[in-house]
């Protein structure tokens, strides 16, 4: 037999693809290594078909060794599969791989940085930190001979007769200077631990095998208990306590589908953009980077993806417009949608209770995507103000209410069931608030800056649906209608107090109105109203000038004229308080006073008062005290 010897040109146009392929392709060198272990399971899983169908022999159990020679600065690949014949070598190698990878970046020079990089060029990435690169390779078929490639990072190679007792091939990376940090097997755990870490075959690096294998994902949800899913948690993500639940997604048609998706508890701000779900392609890790693959709204959710079918080596561009990948999104979105709706009607009381982590998934992935919308419209929930103990069709979770807006509505009077009453602080609208519940008006709760986009889209949904801020308009069940009887120059107690408050305002652009509140001394003095409408023109224009909402110019200074505080308040003002001595004297200046701090106390209530009148407010407070000290000695 001829002894193989042969010095070639690898056939490519392009003399400088090596640098472009160290420069262009990837982001990173260090996924050289992946690329390289990923072709070693191949070819033990192609050795193991082949020996099925009689082929070629059977080996052992499929292993990827991992060699470092820090004397001769190599770093090695083995594995026990299929191997090469020259033949072989010269096609897949010289040819095919080449030709390939000078289409794909030829295709893609315009854009190199929309090349997602991942699987592009294979063996080929070994350059990125090599100034030589051997194959050592035998062919598990019968009467082989083993073959040594060699190239140094140009078109030139050789191709001659190698030494190998056994099946399968080493990759002999002779490391650059400035790439010897890949023989630290501390490093090498890393990247393994990073990319490799689930893959079916064990990688062993000097004799200790340092990948896990086995993935959860990978077995029937069946087959896994609750601990097993919060273990793999754990491990992904270390340090971020117990997700709060999980999906289990398997699917092999119309596309080859696995992973875990977890909900986490959510303790700072999420991640819209990048997103924190890895994305695998058969248990090799590929991104953490999946935004082009799943909806926005779930990118912070946490897990792992890992299909076959989401085409990595094109520009991002195309993958958003992929049809199966989009595909893919809205399978995903749809398990997340049933996975909630499993949860809340088999443990309504659990899900009330994490409600407040998974409502910004639900609430913007509704207003984003309209299939998701039709999925979770009965999964959106708003704390309430309706008793647990009275209503049985509440969700009740950390010591609250939870509702949905159809069993809100259901649970209003007829003429009430169009409108829905909703707070957006509790302690900044406490006044109007006490006055609906104590009126027997059931309330929601709509306090994250969310909800200030999703009541708007929700009403754009429901037409004939109002959403009433409490402290937006009273209606005429919040008001005492008993008749005002007139004094002798004709005029009422409320027309008198309102002629006061304007007054001491001084502000044409502030409407005083003057009622009767129910409720006696609980129902507040005074309280700022705004119309719904108005108010959130007023939102928005905070929202477009990056800042706070505060209290526009125009708006109505509500007074209830049954509050002990401003019927003394009239009383002063006409004169009939006693004074200290006992005599009767007229204070109108006081009356003044307090009617302007009566004032001062609604826009403070409301965080109407800006920082920069802060100091006057407390200034006239204290001229307030001085003057009643006075009077009262």
């Amino acid at each position: 037999m001829a002894v193989l010897e042969e010095n070639g040109q690898i056939q490519i146009h392009t003399e400088n693809i090596f640098p472009i392929i160290k420069k262009a392709v990837y982001s990173g060198h260090e996924v050289f290594l992946r690329e390289l272990v990923s072709n070693g399971v191949d070819a033990i899983s192609k050795r193991r078909m082949a020996a099925m169908a009689g082929d070629c022999q059977e080996g052992d159990e499929g292993t990827i060794q991992i060699r470092v020679d820090r004397t001769d600065k190599t770093l090695t690949i083995s594995d026990n599969g299929i191997g090469m014949t020259a033949d072989e070598v010269k096609r897949y190698i010289n040819q095919v791989a080449f030709s390939s990878a000078e289409d794909f970046l030829e295709k893609y020079k315009q854009d190199s940085e929309a090349i997602i990089g991942h699987f592009g060029l294979g063996f080929y990435s070994s350059f990125m930190v090599s100034e030589r690169v051997e194959i050592i390779t035998l062919s598990a078929r019968t009467d082989s001979t083993p073959v040594r490639w060699s190239c140094d990072g140009s078109p030139n190679y050789s191709l001659t007769e190698g030494e190998r007792n056994h099946p399968g091939t080493d990759i002999v990376l002779h490391l650059l200077e400035d790439e010897l940090e890949y023989l630290e097997p501390s490093r090498i755990k890393t990247l393994i631990n990073t990319y490799c870490d689930f893959m079916a075959v064990p990688v062993q690096l000097e004799g200790e095998t340092i990948n896990k294998m086995n993935p959860p994902w990978r077995r029937s949800a069946r087959e896994l208990e609750d601990q097993d899913y919060i273990d793999l948690y754990h491990y992904l993500y270390p340090f971020q306590g117990d997700p709060l639940l999980w999906v289990h997604l398997n699917t092999d048609y119309p596309y080859s589908l696995q992973g875990i998706l977890f909900f986490p508890k959510q303790t700072g701000r999420a991640d819209w953009e990048k997103g924190e779900i890895k994305l695998y392609c058969n248990q090799v890790f590929v991104s953490d980077s999946i935004k082009e693959v799943v909806p926005r709204y779930l990118l912070p959710l946490r897990g792992v993806l890992d299909s076959p079918d989401i085409p990595l080596n094109v520009s991002r561009s195309a993958l958003q417009t992929d049809r199966r990948v989009r595909s893919i999104g809205q399978f995903v979105s749809k398990k997340v949608a049933d996975k909630l709706r499993d949860l809340k009607n088999d443990n309504p009381d659990h899900y009330a209770e994490i409600w407040d982590s998974v409502a910004p998934f639900v609430k913007i992935g509704a207003m984003e995507d309209e299939k998701f919308a039709e999925q979770v419209s009965e999964l959106i929930l708003f704390q309430t103000t309706a008793d647990k103990n009275t209503s049985t069709d509440l969700l009740n979770g950390n010591d609250r209410s939870y509702t949905t807006i159809s069993a809100y509505r259901e649970r209003q009077a007829n003429d009430n069931q169009k409108r829905v009453l909703y707070c957006t602080d509790e302690i900044a609208q406490a006044g109007a608030l006490t006055l609906w519940k104590g009126q027997g008006a059931e309330v929601i709760f709509a306090e994250t800056v969310l909800d200030s986009q999703f009541i708007p889209w929700l009403e754009s949904k429901e037409t004939e649906l109002t959403f009433q801020r409490v402290d937006s308009e009273l209606d005429a069940s919040l008001q005492d209608d008993q008749p005002e009887l007139s004094d002798q120059e004709g005029e009422t107690k409320s027309e008198s107090l309102r002629t006061l408050i304007k007054k001491a305002l001084n502000n044409d652009k502030v409407t005083v109105q003057v009622q009767a509140l129910k409720g006696g001394s609980e129902a507040p003095a005074a309280l700022i109203l705004l119309p719904e409408q108005m108010r959130r023109m007023n939102d928005i224009g905070a929202l477009m000038e990056q800042r706070l909402p505060g209290l526009p110019d125009h708006h109505i200074l509500l007074v209830n004229r049954q509050h002990p505080l401003v019927e003394a308040l009239l009383s002063l003002e006409s004169g009939s308080v006693v004074i200290a001595d006992g005599a009767s004297s007229p204070s109108h200046q006081l009356a003044v006073d307090l009617a302007q701090h009566l004032y001062d106390l609604a826009r403070l209530a409301v965080g109407g008062l800006e920082p920069t009148e802060l100091g006057g407010f407390q200034a006239r407070a204290t001229m307030l005290m001085s003057s009643l000290l006075q009077q009262g000695t």
